[in-house]
């Protein structure tokens, strides 16, 4: 079988980059037509969430007798938190020459993690839901009374989910509470619990995609549906070989 000049001319335009962009933008586009006319969301615009969409899990391990984690635990919904930041700090020195006022570049440091929490204090503590805490409480006779800050490591999971049915998720590991205090004051009418906290990594927000959405990835998308699955159960860690594996997918020659 053999082709002509033109049928070697449409071969390359429909396999080219610009087409596969340009049928992209079109399926995008019809999309937003059919979702436009359904009153529904458009999963190719940027949404956000409000304090209200936002739920936060906390995932204790559990230490046993022997000092070791195991893989049980208290998984807590904590409903008093109405608050919590952030902050990242990484170290960075200048490098310098003789004969150049300016700095000729830098060199990175270590970073830090760091933030504080604020909860709504109800009528009990809020980590006494915790059930070694528990356990603690009704065998201590009021002799003894954990604190937060001797609870070990655990991660904390906020889950972003909005009228529309679009979600989120953001993940703040290995957090070690450093200071608390408390604000009680005739002037407040609700009672506050504060905390201030290190932590080992964290896990910025990243879209939720089920991938099953038969308008969003119909068949010939399978390499997008793939792609949005394994971001959406992306993990990031702290190893100096993961840093090095990114930097190095940075700089390198993108591909088409």
């Amino acid at each position: 079988m053999s082709f002509n000049k033109k049928d070697v001319s449409d071969i390359a335009n429909l396999t080219s980059v610009t087409s596969r962009k340009n049928r992209l933008s079109n399926y995008e586009g019809s999309i937003k037509e059919f979702r436009k006319n359904n009153h529904l969301p458009d999963p190719f615009s940027d949404m956000s969430f409000s304090g209200a969409d936002i739920t936060a899990t906390i995932i204790i391990p559990k230490i046993g007798e022997n000092g070791f984690i195991s893989d049980e635990g208290d998984v807590l919904e904590m409903a008093e938190l109405q608050t919590i930041s952030y902050s990242m700090h990484r170290e960075n020195s200048p490098v310098r020459t003789l004969g150049h006022v300016n700095a000729r570049g830098f060199v990175k440091g270590a970073r830090t993690i760091a933030g504080s929490m604020i909860f709504t204090q109800f009528n009990e503590y809020a980590f006494y839901r915790i059930e070694s805490y528990k356990k603690i409480l009704s065998s201590s006779k009021g002799s003894f009374a954990p604190l937060a800050d001797m609870l070990p490591p655990f991660d904390i999971v906020f889950t972003f989910f909005n009228e529309y049915g679009l979600a989120a998720k953001m993940k703040i590991f290995g957090v070690t509470l450093v200071d608390e205090g408390g604000t009680m004051s005739i002037d407040d009418l609700i009672t506050e619990q504060t905390y201030t906290y290190m932590a080992r990594g964290i896990q910025p927000l990243v879209q939720l995609d089920t991938a099953n959405d038969d308008l969003r990835y119909p068949s010939g998308f399978e390499a997008q549906k793939d792609e949005r699955l394994r971001i959406s159960t992306n993990a990031f860690g702290d190893k100096v070989e993961d840093y090095k594996n990114f930097i190095e997918k940075i700089y390198s020659s993108p591909t088409y």
